[in-house]
Order: C-alpha cells, then structure tokens, then sequence
C-alpha cells in the first residue's frame, strides 16, 4: 500500500490512453492495477461517451422527478415482479436502514421469464421496464445508455484483465447479448426529516463493474486504506468507477470490492446521480481468473452476512430481496425463508 496516499481525489484513469501507442497504454495498465488493487474506485476519463448523449439522459431525468407525483408512483415498482420501476423516497433499504432517496430501476428490455418447476428463483430478475407514458424520450436516452456503457465497461474490462496480466477476453462468454445490466436514475432530495442522513448506506455492490455519473452537488463517500470514508469530489465528464463483488471473487480478492455510501446532501438541496452496473448473464458462474498475481491473492473477504454464491443471479435476487421488502413481500413471500 502506499502510505502516502492521498484522499482528496481518487484515481483518475484516461481510457483513451489505451489508444495512444504503447508507452501510453503500460501506463495506463500500470495505473489501473494500482487503483484496483489498492483502493478498488477511481474516476474515469476519456471514455468517448458523446456530451450529447449524457445531456439528453440527465435532462429526461429531471423531467421524470419533475413530474407529479401520481405519474411517479404510477410505475411504483411493487407492481413489478422484477424490481424494474419507481421507488418512493425511504422504501428502499440497505444495512437494514432506510435510503432517504427515490430512484427508478431500469434494465435490459426482455421478455418476463417465470421460472418453471426446478429453475432458479432469480429468473424473475429479467423482464420489461415501467416507463411514463408523458416521457417516451425517457425510454429512448436509458436504454441508449445502458448499450453505451456496457461497451465502454467491456472496454474498460479488457484493460483492467491486461493490466494484471489474465487474458482481455476471459470473461466475455458470460456477458454478450443475455448479460444482466443494471441502471439507477437516483435523487437524493436533501436531508431526511428526523435528520438522519443516509442517502444511501455503506455497501458493496455485487457486479463487476459500476460507472456512476454524479452531479456537481456531492456526496459520494468511500471507504479508504485508513479504514475511514472519503468524499469523491466530482470531477465534470468523468465516470466513477467501482469494482464489485464479483471482481474480488473472479481473482480471489487480489482486486478489492470497497465500501461506500452517499451522504444526503444539506438541507432542501437536490443531488442527482446515475449508477450503471455492468453485471453479467443471472447463470453465469465465476470462474477463477487464471492470472499472475493469483498466488499473492489474499482471499475474498469473509461477511456471514452476505454470503456470496457462485451463480451471479442468486447474489442479485439476494440483494433485491433485502433492499425491496415492498416487492419481496408482495411477489416472493415464498423465498423470504430464513436460509
């Protein structure tokens, strides 16, 4: 580790980098090791993602929390079996706690698949979203999104596997065309009532990879080498990016999966942030990284409290459980066992 480590910033990675000759490209894979190796977050520049398309997906946002209320709560996603739509502020849980925070949860546009006598619960995951009907451009700029950075995440996977030395392409059988993506159009509507200021409590999410677009308001803490949580100042036009569990686990906790959480943000102020998770196929299972490193890899970090599986979905379907109660009581009371 390095001791001298500062924690006014993260990181910052230029993706472009990788296409700037070789000299460029060793140390951007030099950098990329280090950063999730030893602190698993950094920001993202270079990505190529076009100013008109991050425009066009945060104006529709801001229409859609503009909205009345009704319009909202008319994709509220209790209706959904699949945990796709409009969470009221504090019906979403982590840690046990409420996130004082309204969201809409989107993913890839499928068919429902009800799983059949003997298929894993988790394919209840897939199916299709709850958009506004006053909103068509909604739609449009989302799914535009999730296809835009799932090619710059599988970009920045390739790299991140080069620069440990695995080979670019391990993993790229569980991703393609059925892979799981996962967006969150999130507003953090100022401090809580009570005063309690959880936007989002500390966590770790359970995919490979998330890109977050923040706003300019802040927020974003994360949980450094010294054990305490840091702010993330933004950086204008630049990701950050998180590595998840499955990353800790595909190179037996070489690379680290880190805490974080949001702050809400000080009285009435808004902050609008947009979390993509770049999550593979709900069968795909984890192989071992066959890698370098993998001898000096520590081992995955133990929590009895979330237990990881070797199928990504039952880690996904674990998590939705938990952090949507709402859903879960109304379309899953059948899995709510204690196990």
């Amino acid at each position: 580790m390095n001791s001298h480590a500062s924690y006014q910033q993260l990181p910052v990675i230029d993706l472009s980098a990788a296409d700037a000759g070789p000299g460029a490209r060793a140390a951007l894979h030099a950098g990329l090791h280090a950063a999730a190796r030893d602190v698993g977050f950094f920001q993202l520049v270079g990505h190529g993602v076009p100013d008109g398309e991050t425009r066009a997906l945060l104006t529709a946002m801001r229409r859609f929390f503009a909205l009345p209320e009704a319009d909202r709560t008319a994709l509220d996603n209790v209706n959904s079996p699949h945990f796709r739509g409009y969470t009221r502020i504090g019906d979403e849980r982590t840690g046990g706690a409420r996130d004082w925070r309204d969201q809409l949860d989107i993913g890839a546009e499928r068919p429902v698949r009800v799983p059949g006598p003997g298929e894993p619960a988790y394919w209840w995951l897939q199916g299709p979203n709850q958009w506004p009907a006053a909103l068509p451009e909604l739609r449009t700029a989302a799914l535009a999104w999730i296809d835009r950075l799932s090619g710059v995440a599988e970009r920045l996977l390739h790299e991140l596997l080069t620069a440990i030395g695995a080979p670019a392409d391990f993993y790229d059988p569980i991703f393609g065309e059925h892979a799981h993506p996962h967006l969150k159009l999130v507003r953090y509507p100022g401090s809580a009532v009570d005063g309690a200021d959880q936007g989002v409590g500390a966590h770790k999410d359970y995919g490979f990879l998330t890109l977050l677009l923040q706003d300019e308001v802040g927020g974003l803490q994360v949980q450094r080498e010294d054990g305490l949580f840091h702010d993330v100042p933004p950086i204008e036009g630049a990701f950050v990016v998180n590595l998840g569990d499955l990353l800790e686990v595909a190179t037996n906790g070489y690379l680290v999966a880190t805490n974080h959480r949001v702050v809400s943000p000080p009285g009435a102020t808004e902050r609008f942030s947009v979390p993509f998770f770049y999550n593979p196929r709900l069968d795909a299972r984890i192989e071992p990284l066959p890698f370098p490193h993998a001898s000096a890899a520590p081992g995955v970090t133990d929590d009895p409290a979330n237990p990881l599986f070797a199928e990504y979905g039952f880690n996904e379907l674990k998590g939705k459980l938990r952090a949507h109660p709402l859903v879960a009581e109304r379309h899953h009371a059948g899995l709510l066992s204690p196990a």
